[in-house]
């Protein structure tokens, strides 16, 4: 009977053993935030329960210290920055990052991808708005910078951007709201593609490469977002994107990214019954009850980046 137990429990253990290696990534995960980029503001995770999740799996995870607006060159001049300040107290073991980022965090991954590709093995964009957002052409248009209300709305936008800052201990950082708007307009995304093209779409709503090469660097990209405004009865976040998501005109949307504008790379679904916040688990892990929960989706990933390799 004690060495049936025995069995069980050796078989028990091997089994939990073996789920936690299967999230072991060859590099580093680092969660790279969007706009309001922090990591805990009173006791409020950016991206709620993830992290740990991950942890727990035995993924070596890092949440960058990042301003909460600016443009994506210059928070991506800042996350460049931090990787390689990770690389070096790692004595050697650490080469490169999976990067795995939220709205505007995918722009700022991508700028460091092509400036700094040696630090890069994946970049993963999750309801990133590649070609724009049209909420930031009504912000600029209703509120153009330079004018009486642009100028209100400024100085609004970046007090409470650099209160985020300070509170996420990043008081380095000073905001630029129309930096991060000028970036998400049409016309400002289009330059940025321009700048950047590499992982995007050649056609319309179409898929990207599954990799790239960048001065002979390979890097693996993947994609996935939602397009449901409205999850959850309870969260409170569905009311500014049933409002948010008029500006789509019917468009798949999730309130902030149009479903066409959130591809890059290997589209790994876009259609996840989640609006904008829902995607890092949040309000509170208040989210869709009739979908995949987004831990899951993030714990499914690091599975799929070992798998590659990554």
């Amino acid at each position: 009977m004690k060495k049936i137990l025995f069995a069980a429990i050796s078989s028990l253990l091997m089994s939990i053993s073996l789920a936690c290696q299967a999230a072991y990534t060859a590099n580093p995960v680092v969660l790279v935030p969007g706009i309001f980029a922090f990591d805990n503001i009173a006791m409020v995770d950016y991206w709620y329960q993830i992290p740990a999740k991950l942890q727990a799996q035995g993924t070596e995870v890092y949440i960058p210290k990042i301003n909460a607006f600016d443009s994506s060159v210059q928070r991506g001049n800042q996350l460049i920055a931090q990787l390689d300040s990770y690389k070096a107290a790692s004595n050697g073991r650490i080469k490169k990052f999976n990067l795995i980022a939220h709205s505007q965090g995918g722009m700022t991954s991508r700028y460091v991808m092509n400036v700094r590709p040696d630090l890069v093995a994946s970049v993963t964009t999750m309801a990133t708005p590649h070609t724009g957002s049209p909420l930031a052409d009504v912000v600029t248009n209703v509120a153009p910078p330079g004018s009486l209300l642009g100028v209100t709305f400024e100085v609004f936008a970046n007090t409470v951007g650099n209160l985020v800052n300070i509170l996420s201990n990043n008081s380095a950082s000073q905001s630029d709201i129309y930096a991060m708007l000028g970036e998400f307009n049409k016309n400002g995304a289009a330059a940025f593609n321009a700048q950047f093209p590499a992982g995007l779409p050649t056609t319309s709503c179409g898929v990207g490469p599954n990799s790239v090469s960048i001065a002979g660097k390979n890097i693996r990209l993947y994609s996935w977002s939602g397009k449901s405004p409205l999850t959850n009865i309870f969260d409170p976040s569905d009311a500014l994107f049933a409002i948010t998501s008029l500006s789509f005109l019917g468009k798949g949307n999730d309130g902030v990214t149009g479903v066409c504008a959130s591809h890059f790379g290997q589209v790994i679904q876009d259609s996840y019954r989640m609006n904008h916040l829902d995607i890092t688990n949040q309000v509170f892990g208040v989210v869709s009850w009739l979908e995949t929960n987004p831990k899951t989706v993030m714990r499914n990933h690091t599975t799929r980046l070992k798998q590659a390799g990554l």
